[in-house]
């Protein structure tokens, strides 16, 4: 069968998507067997590069991103799988720098629903696009596959391969629902070190520290103390700073991504760069690689009349985040903020770390998820913390609304989860000025 984009569309659409699932009191149970099988169908094409694997309650798509960007101008040919998408699903797999064309997604997409047709059971979306995924690098010959984990990392889709460089940027109260507590996080994340992995840790609590010293990995650098982007500050095409890893120091090197938070992001992709080459790299590829990488929906700036800015913090941790960001970036703005949040998140501690005496008003809507938790309910939580706020679900309406507040010279916020900002992006796009 020769596979169409659309008809590859509809076999993923066809399968069991956990992203989008309703969380139930049973969380499945965790696996990999079935992943292992279609890959054995495929060949195993995950065993024909070498990867960085990251994973982290934040900040692991944008490390992912740079990290790539880094591996692209030394010159590799790199892979870089990340979820979820905004706009289009062919963003989740992208080969130097470019998102996978709507043929090429077929065919690889089709090629793992062809090796899953035999299976007695039928693997999961996310595990036939990782699939896919790795498929297609393979048949690209890349030199460096950067892979980000969908959850946790133990038994996520993507850890059938072995990282050379193992990436863990945090640990959070998120997924909560599958790992029980903040220990089992940290203990699920290490999943992905693999015996003789180099491991790279963001700014991390001295509290899981024995969970990392049990992991297999044959060295382990850590932020703050080994790697930092030291004395940096916003820059208008981003953020600026000298940045330091185990290998070399590159100063007042500009990341064109903004937002404090990038700083830790930019020194660990780095790091993890370094460590997988095994060499420091030439200061002119860091600056190339690090002024050409590009985040959508983090402190993502869309339009300026009125001032929009796209962030998808779905958890206290990014949540506090987003608000010394907000706090440095724009230090005099009162915000109109865009809300939805799905279930499994803590939405009530995420709303207590946004900025409430800088935000002029919440426009609570609901993501196009079952996930979704009702604007009324996020609506009486912002009450409570004293927060004007108003429900309206459908999320268009919700941002024209955010817009008609704000005026052409207001500042409006979208965040809250990912699952929102692309629709808000095109209802943006129509009447902003970017």
């Amino acid at each position: 069968m020769t596979w169409t984009y659309e008809a590859a569309c509809a076999a993923l659409a066809r399968s069991v998507d956990l992203e989008k699932q309703a969380i139930t009191s049973e969380p499945p149970v965790p696996s990999l067997a079935r992943m292992r099988e279609l890959a054995r169908r495929l060949g195993d094409p995950q065993r024909r590069f070498d990867l960085i694997h990251l994973t982290g309650t934040n900040g692991k798509t944008s490390t992912a991103r740079i990290a790539a960007a880094l591996l692209g101008a030394a010159g590799l040919r790199v892979g870089l799988y990340t979820s979820p998408h905004l706009e289009r699903v062919n963003e989740r797999l992208v080969g130097d720098g470019v998102p996978i064309d709507d043929d090429a997604f077929a065919a690889c997409v089709g090629a793992a629903v062809d090796a899953a047709a035999p299976m007695a059971e039928r693997p999961t979306f996310f595990e036939l696009l990782t699939a896919a995924a790795y498929h297609w690098f393979a048949e690209r010959g890349v030199d460096a596959a950067v892979v980000e984990v969908g959850l946790l990392g133990r038994w996520d889709a993507t850890n059938i391969a072995d990282g050379r460089v193992a990436v863990i940027t945090g640990i959070g109260a998120d997924h909560l629902d599958y790992a029980g507590s903040l220990a089992g996080v940290a203990r699920e994340k290490a999943g992905i070190v693999k015996p003789g992995a180099r491991l790279v840790l963001g700014e991390i609590e001295a509290r899981f520290d024995d969970v990392f010293a049990a992991a297999p990995a044959s060295r382990v650098r850590r932020g703050g103390h080994d790697f930092a982007m030291d004395d940096a500050h916003p820059d208008p095409a981003g953020r600026r700073g000298d940045l330091r890893t185990p290998l070399a120091r590159y100063d007042g090197v500009l990341l064109s991504l903004h937002g404090a938070y990038q700083d830790m992001n930019a020194a660990c992709a780095l790091t993890a760069v370094e460590e997988f080459l095994d060499r420091p790299l030439p200061d002119a590829v860091v600056r190339e690689g690090l002024g050409a990488v590009r985040a959508p929906g983090r402190l993502e700036i869309v339009g300026d009349r009125p001032l929009a800015v796209l962030d998808g913090a779905h958890n206290p941790a990014a949540a506090a985040a987003l608000a010394r960001s907000l706090a440095e970036e724009f230090p005099d703005r009162r915000w109109t903020v865009v809300y939805g949040a799905l279930r499994g998140h803590d939405f009530e501690g995420t709303l207590a770390e946004l900025p409430a005496d800088r935000i002029a008003a919440l426009v609570c809507c609901e993501p196009d998820s079952p996930r979704a938790i009702p604007a009324e309910q996020v609506t009486a939580a912002a009450r409570r913390r004293g927060i004007v706020a108003d429900a309206v679900p459908p999320v268009a309406d919700a941002v024209r609304l955010a817009m008609e507040r704000a005026a052409s010279s207001g500042a409006i916020l979208v965040t809250g989860s990912f699952y929102h900002l692309s629709e808000a992006r095109r209802v943006l796009a129509a009447v902003t000025r970017p």
